[in-house]
């Protein structure tokens, strides 16, 4: 039996999709992580990259430092993490790595997204009388919204790849797949699992294009 049929096999067997150690189970939790993960990051940086992206100060240093962070692997940061005190409360070292992963996306888009809306139109609107806040959330954000969509989009994409590295740490997720294939010797379940981690990435990419899409007029990119 050659790899690609093996693989087939592997994945139509029923039993590798259910139980603690099955495929659904594993991929319910590879969702919450990313959902977790996704969450935290859009906490810490949208507001910082919004703010700076309003005032127009400093969002080109924090900019540089967060994709400084592009060169160092997630997996040395996962290690590193393991090695502090974090490292004895379950998966949290295994969250900040992660979060620490998806910042840069989210940082330096919604950033972009702020930045580059048309001044004439930003002044047209203090013009009229419009506070700070009510520039950022009528007009600046909802123009700027397509770019800050796009840096989740990256970065949820990005979590589904990367979070497998959760499980060799003792955490869930997709990984566990892969990983128990390689204890296994078998080739077929580690690219089952890779398979499957790949196609979980693109619809989730697809989910967020769909939204995107058919969304109101401000999810597009237009001011109220």
């Amino acid at each position: 039996m050659n790899t690609l049929a093996a693989v087939w096999s592997w994945l139509t067997t029923a039993s590798h999709w259910t139980g603690e150690a099955g495929l659904l189970h594993r991929l319910v939790e590879h969702l919450q992580l990313t959902a977790v993960c996704l969450l935290l990051s859009c906490l810490v940086a949208l507001p910082v990259a919004i703010v700076l992206g309003h005032l127009g100060r400093g969002g080109v240093l924090a900019v540089n430092l967060a994709n400084v962070g592009r060169a160092v692997p997630t997996f040395a940061v996962l290690v590193l993490l393991l090695l502090t005190p974090l490292g004895r409360y379950g998966d949290w070292a295994t969250v900040l790595a992660l979060v620490l992963f998806a910042v840069p996306p989210l940082l330096t888009n919604a950033y972009v997204g702020m930045r580059g809306v048309d001044r004439d139109v930003v002044e047209g609107a203090r013009g009229m009388g419009m506070t700070g806040w009510q520039l950022v959330w009528r007009v600046e954000l909802p123009l700027a919204f397509p770019l800050v969509w796009t840096g989740v989009r990256i970065a949820a994409v990005q979590l589904v790849a990367t979070a497998t590295l959760a499980a060799l740490v003792g955490g869930g997720g997709l990984g566990r797949v892969i990983t128990a294939g390689f204890n296994l010797a078998s080739t077929p379940q580690v690219v089952a699992g890779a398979v499957v981690v790949a196609v979980f990435a693109l619809l989730v990419e697809a989910a967020f294009e769909v939204v995107q899409r058919s969304g109101p007029a401000w999810v597009r990119g237009r001011a109220r």
